[in-house]
């Protein structure tokens, strides 16, 4: 049995549907990235995988247990960060994270232990005798960050964890997520793709309100259609020689001129039927004499896969 199993989740506005029969399962060391665009639907799934939202139809299960059934027994099972990160905003940081920690049930050095090592944890100590309300919008962030974690919950469910972090706080909260991955399942909304090849082992897309895409950054990069296409550029070499002799190699099926130099020139290679090209160049290039300036493979992007999936469904409501 899956951590986590969401099982034909649906939630309607009046006649809007927001989530529409939305089902995935997560396992224990998966970290999940969870895209859409703006409306999507991500943030009305999370709310309602923690119990903040009822659903209208479908199941949550969390550990065996079911949110609408048993949602005391869920909860103790999850931290969450949710959008926005809400606080109170008259509270310091050590006082919030000390109140957190009761409505956790941690009592005593436990108590004590846990706070100081989630302050350690999230970069917190030089701002956590100041009020929240006065802290930039990072440091609320990661005041956030800090009471979802702060029991060491099995599951962690984090919407937009880095919304608001500079470049380096992203890195750290990034590492921290990777450190915590191997014994927790984490599910986190994003719309930030770097962040989906930087921790995720495993993304979902969801347009729409319908789940449309599942499978890692790679199986889902392999969608793109750059996905094994090669950048070709040769100094010294006739363009239209070059091009006629290319065009030769079975496994290519299109070949793009692309900008060229004084004294190079370059090529866009797509392949057939997905085939590997990098062999049939460098031995054509070997045979032909050519001094290649540049060749790279492409692996696909992530943000055309986004794109076309996320277009195409949004086309059809």
């Amino acid at each position: 049995m899956a951590m986590v199993e969401i099982k034909n989740l649906c939630k309607h506005y009046g006649p809007f549907t927001a989530v529409d029969n939305v089902s995935f399962d997560v396992e224990r060391g998966e970290v999940l990235g969870f895209l859409g665009p703006n409306g999507a639907g991500k943030s009305t799934t999370m709310k309602m995988v923690t119990g903040f939202l009822t659903p209208d139809g479908g199941t949550v299960s969390i550990g065996g247990h079911d949110i609408t059934k048993n949602p005391v027994a869920v909860k103790k099972r999850i931290g969450y960060l949710p959008e926005g990160a809400p606080a109170y905003p008259d509270m310091t940081a050590q006082t919030f994270l000390d109140f957190i920690a009761e409505v956790r049930g941690l009592t005593g050095n436990e108590k004590r232990r846990r706070v100081e090592e989630t302050i350690n944890k999230v970069n917190l100590e030089g701002v956590v005798y100041q009020p929240i309300e006065t802290l930039s919008k990072g440091f609320k962030r990661r005041v956030g960050l800090a009471q979802a974690i702060l029991h060491d919950p099995e599951v962690l469910i984090l919407d937009e964890p880095t919304d608001g972090l500079d470049p380096n706080q992203k890195h750290e909260v990034r590492a921290l997520i990777k450190e915590m991955a191997a014994e927790k399942v984490i599910i986190l909304s994003t719309h930030i793709l770097e962040e989906v090849d930087a921790v995720c082992t495993r993304a979902v897309i969801i347009a729409a309100g319908k789940l449309v895409a599942d499978g890692t950054p790679t199986e889902l990069e392999a969608r793109s259609p750059q996905h094994n296409s090669v950048t070709l550029a040769l100094r010294g070499t006739d363009k239209k020689t070059a091009e006629r002799a290319l065009k030769k190699i079975d496994v290519i099926k299109t070949v793009e001129s692309t900008a060229e130099t004084e004294n190079v020139v370059g090529f866009r290679l797509y392949p057939r039927a997905n085939r590997p090209m990098v062999a049939a160049i460098s031995q054509l290039a070997q045979e032909q004499k050519w001094q290649i300036e540049e060749l790279h493979v492409h692996k696909g992007r992530l943000d055309e896969v986004f794109r076309t999936i996320t277009a195409n469904q949004q086309s059809l409501t």
